[in-house]
């Protein structure tokens, strides 16, 4: 993956909203890199999966489920 860089930076970016207090912030970096791996891998196209597929997790959800 000729772009793996960016979650490289993504990471370093999610490490430090943690030291520095913005444990949103860190979680919504921990979301973009799901998908950005997600995306880079192809696992998004055509599949009918959400965009969090392999990463998704347990009492995280910060938007509402099957609304409309």
């Amino acid at each position: 993956m000729q772009n793996e860089w960016i979650l490289d930076v993504l990471t370093d970016l999610k490490s430090f909203a943690r030291k520095n207090g913005l444990p949103n912030l860190a979680d919504h970096l921990e979301d973009t890199c799901c998908v950005a791996r997600a995306e880079m891998t192809g696992h998004t196209e055509g599949n009918g999966v959400g965009i969090h597929g392999q990463c998704a997790e347990i009492g995280r959800h910060h938007r509402k489920v099957g609304i409309r």
